[in-house]
């Protein structure tokens, strides 16, 4: 899920990887089909491959604006060398949240970039796709980022973002709340790729959560966040290891 300033925005890129290493496997997107509605997703996107046999680790970028939980969970999986993927950068929409110190304590370097320190919102993607180029990431990861990626931003890199329901079902900032008050007896979460549109990119798996009769917003939101963090981290493991080809909005892990 990812919205922008004051519920404006919702909604929802690659490269190499730590400077001087080499990555794994290649990221492959279709497009031959043409893009999806909202917009094309991205580029196809390759990664070089390792110039031995010993597993080296895929680069990634999460971007966060809030407390991180989703951020730790990868943080933790990344301290497996069998988990095969290096975190290279945090990066943030806002300064002094939980999410950039958690990677700060990590030794992980951070970045935050403002969307009211530029002139406009073009402006602010450009920088921002200029600060997760440094990294070189092989993938992006949207880990509760609260802001729609523009066109620089989903041109250069593939990006994948997680959401608190079964999309197409419940898009935006209050999915939560949605399927609560639409009476939902299931909802879930889903990771999917980003496009330009509002949590509209191809679904890459989803996991469902029972809604109970005496649910509050909270509770219900709580154990979703325990089956998301769960799910995200199984697929960034196996999207970086593996790749991900979409093909007429089917997105696959081999």
């Amino acid at each position: 899920m990812q919205v922008g300033d004051k519920g404006q925005d919702a909604g929802g890129g690659g490269g190499g990887g730590p400077r001087g290493a080499p990555l794994g496997r290649a990221l492959v997107l279709d497009t031959a089909a043409g893009p999806p509605p909202g917009g094309a997703i991205v580029t196809a996107v390759t990664a070089p491959e390792p110039v031995s046999d010993s597993a080296v680790p895929v680069g990634i970028v999460v971007l966060v604006s809030g407390s991180g939980t989703n951020l730790q969970a990868l943080i933790d999986a990344a301290a497996d060398p069998s988990y095969g993927v290096r975190i290279l950068a945090v990066g943030a929409d806002r300064s002094g949240i939980t999410g950039i110190h958690r990677a700060a304590a990590t030794g992980i370097p951070t970045f935050v970039c403002r969307v009211q320190d530029y002139p406009d919102r073009d402006s602010w993607d450009a920088a921002l796709a200029g600060l997760i180029g440094v990294h070189e990431p092989a993938l992006v990861v949207s880990a509760g980022f609260m802001k729609l990626l523009g066109p620089k931003v989903l041109g250069a890199f593939t990006v994948l973002n997680t959401h608190p329901a079964l999309l197409p079902a419940f898009p935006g900032a209050h999915a939560v709340r949605d399927a609560l008050a639409y009476g939902a007896k299931v909802t879930g979460c889903t990771v999917h790729v980003v496009d330009a549109g509002v949590d509209t990119g191809p679904v890459i798996a989803q996991t469902a959560v029972e809604v109970r009769d005496d649910d509050t917003e909270e509770s219900l939101h709580e154990r979703i966040k325990a089956v998301e963090r769960a799910m995200l981290v199984d697929v960034v493991g196996r999207a970086a290891r593996e790749g991900i080809t979409v093909t007429d909005r089917k997105a696959t892990i081999p």
